[in-house]
């Protein structure tokens, strides 16, 4: 599929080298330093959904307003394969905004994975399921009685970084990067581009250093 081909070259890509392609196109922040995950050889490349998370208060709750719901709204109930759920941090990147239990609802649905700007919790379960998780470490207690969730499919901020729904987010172990999806394609072929110029001056510094030993 043409996705899976293009998830893949991005990957042999890697965070790094895109990075330098899309300073080359635009000129604002779009470098997620690097986080954490259960299973940090697998990447995250995908179109981005949005939940926006806030301060816990306990008049702006009600019922149903929970995580599956905004989860279902974000996702809009049926998760378009490949997609990547991205959770802003309200403040808060050193308490959990889920786990195991909240997430399990997204094994098996076809999304490409979670990016969390907090933490999450059970790292055990969260890397047997089908999809890959980014967040900023994993927590142990409990964190809804000082996060919520708030709105979904709203522009979000997640180190620093705008993501808006339909940017192109990708994870590594180096970070990653936040990619407007109108230039999706342009960086792809940029980056291309910078990996062929890096390859070259690389074999051009070991010529330099095997004509200096010689």
């Amino acid at each position: 599929m043409e996705d899976e081909a293009l998830a893949a070259k991005v990957a042999r890509l890697g965070c790094a080298t895109l990075v330098d392609a899309l300073g080359r196109i635009h000129s604002h922040p779009a470098h997620i330093p690097s986080m954490t995950s259960p299973n940090p050889d697998r990447p995250l490349f995908g179109p981005a959904a949005t939940i926006s998370f806030m301060p816990y208060r306990e008049d702006l709750g009600g019922p149903g307003l929970d995580f599956a719901h905004f989860y279902h709204e974000a996702l809009k109930s049926t998760p378009l394969p490949g997609q990547v759920l991205v959770l802003s941090s309200g403040g808060h990147p050193d308490v959990s905004h889920g786990g195991g239990t909240k997430l399990s609802r997204a094994d098996g649905s076809g999304i490409a994975g979670v990016l969390a700007d907090g933490r999450l919790r059970d790292f055990g379960q969260l890397r047997e399921y089908s999809f890959s998780t980014w967040c900023r470490g994993e927590a142990v207690r409990w964190g809804g009685d000082i996060v919520m969730p708030y709105a979904c499919g709203v522009a979000v901020e997640v180190a620093g970084v705008c993501v808006t729904p339909g940017d192109y987010v990708y994870m590594d172990s180096a970070g990653g990067v936040v990619i407007p999806s109108a230039n999706l394609r342009q960086v792809v072929a940029v980056a291309e581009e910078v990996a062929v110029e890096e390859a070259a001056a690389e074999r051009g510094i070991r010529d330099e250093a095997a004509r200096l030993r010689g």
